[in-house]
């Protein structure tokens, strides 16, 4: 089961199986021979959790991301193919209606009218059923009020023309049939909808809608993220050349015994990746622990202070206390031999589960000038340094990108990636935001050490000169 879920296109499938389909199941059985059955069916449904309509949603959500960063085409996701590879059945024209529906609901109107017309396509290609939750006469009004929200006025009157051929007395297409022919000639005039004869100013639909969340990024900025996620942009061999892979001790006595197995992965800002630092044992036993644990991961409110969750940050987390186990306090030691720094002024290990379309859109670890509430309750200063364990090997996407240096780490079972958040003036150093990659295929298990400033004067001093420029975004 686990393998099936990772997948996306299952995982959508699924839920809606369990939600929408299953309604459609219980509608079938209400009846008196069926009466006993069901309700027995129902109570096993509020035992298992079956998922709800949110989770539907979210699932259909993850499937439209991954869609647009991996830049996947909408009739091969139908046929069950992710990246040119066979993963999963087909959807039926039922499944692509209730992506298009659940895309709509989230005011996406581009994904709407993709999905819609994949309904359509093989609506005409199936089978007649009577027992079709939906008509075509339904995805010509999904698509009309779509399309014209897309700005095609002309396009969505021809639909509505041909819905109003299907159903005559359709009361919502027939008044939108006369705003669209109103919005197109005063187009062709040159002169803008005013509405002054009291009309509506938008066309009608009673079809749910929910409020859409805006960009929290650049176009740029998102442009570069999802060439790094696809590994469109990669590193030249002139960059390459200067980087090095060796041993290192660190100065730590018991490391020239055991050397660490480091690999550069940029220079300035100084990021490394650390092999083998994560025994299997370890990571099974860090999982253990986390599962029970695992909430929604949360970020901090950058005016409140307040944890709160948030649309682009998508994963599953959980704290452990180093004292908990002494697995967990070899890790933290492990750690301070890797960085050199102080762990009692670290935050606890942070387990994080990124499911289908798991991602963690561009961010930093330090709090910036004006967020004053962060990190209030800690008294240990700022994020100087990040540790990023990666537990899992991922099938397909989950990097972890830094979308100003335009490099990509992927992930490695075992590794761990270090960098510094912050210049030796203690000034945040912009050039790390980063961010994870949608898990295309697969699950991405990772965890990390947060460490603080405090305690750490003297093992990483400010230098004579300030070290940091005026870069920033």
């Amino acid at each position: 089961m686990p393998a099936y879920v990772s997948n996306p296109i299952n995982a959508y499938l699924l839920t809606k199986r369990l939600t929408t389909d299953w309604r459609q199941v219980e509608n079938l059985m209400a009846h008196d021979v069926g009466v006993e059955f069901l309700n027995n069916i129902t109570n096993y449904r509020h035992v298992m959790k079956f998922p709800s309509d949110e989770d539907l949603n979210g699932a259909a959500v993850a499937l439209m991301r991954l869609q647009d960063t991996y830049k996947l085409d909408t009739s091969s996701v139908a046929r069950g193919m992710l990246n040119g590879i066979q993963y999963s059945t087909e959807m039926s024209s039922d499944d692509c209606f209730e992506l298009g529906r659940q895309s709509y609901v989230n005011h996406d109107y581009y994904h709407t009218v993709l999905w819609m017309n994949e309904a359509m396509t093989r609506l005409q290609e199936e089978p007649q059923n009577q027992t079709q939750s939906f008509t075509r006469a339904d995805i010509l009004e999904y698509l009309a009020f779509s399309t014209y929200k897309q700005g095609n006025v002309e396009r969505a009157l021809t639909m509505t023309n041909e819905l109003l051929e299907l159903t005559p007395d359709h009361e919502r297409a027939r008044g939108n049939k006369v705003f669209y022919e109103k919005e197109i000639a005063e187009l062709q005039a040159e002169r803008k909808v005013k509405g002054d004869d009291g009309s509506e100013s938008t066309p009608v639909s009673d079809l749910p809608i929910a409020k859409g969340d805006p960009s929290i990024y650049t176009f740029n900025e998102r442009k570069s993220y999802e060439m790094l996620c696809r590994g469109e942009l990669k590193p030249t061999p002139a960059d390459l050349r200067p980087m090095r892979c060796r041993y290192v001790h660190n100065n730590v006595p018991f490391r020239r015994l055991a050397p660490l197995k480091l690999e550069e992965a940029y220079l300035d800002p100084y990021i490394v990746i650390y092999h083998d630092v994560m025994y299997d044992n370890e990571i099974e036993l860090v999982k253990k622990m986390a599962r029970p644990r695992f909430r929604r991961a949360t970020v901090q409110n950058a005016v409140t202070g307040e944890l709160e969750t948030a649309h682009y940050r998508i994963s599953k987390s959980a704290w452990i206390r180093t004292e908990e186990h002494k697995i967990v306090e070899n890790i933290v030691q492990r750690t301070e031999d890797m960085t050199g720094l102080d762990m009692s002024v670290a935050e606890e290990l942070q387990v994080v589960n990124y499911g289908i379309g798991g991602h963690y859109e561009p961010h930093f670890d330090f709090a910036r000038k004006d967020e004053v509430r962060a990190f209030q309750g800690l008294n240990t200063g700022n994020r100087i340094a990040t540790v990023l364990f990666y537990m899992s090997d991922v099938e397909q996407g989950g990097a972890t990108v830094f979308t100003n240096l335009r490099i990509a780490l992927w992930p490695k079972k075992g590794s761990a990636a270090f960098w510094y958040n912050l210049h030796k003036s203690g000034e945040g150093d912009f050039r790390t935001r980063h961010a994870a990659c949608p898990v295309l295929t697969g699950s991405k298990w990772v965890s990390n050490k947060w460490i603080h400033e405090r305690n750490q004067e003297f093992r990483r001093p400010c230098g004579l000169e300030p070290d940091h420029g005026e870069f920033a975004i």
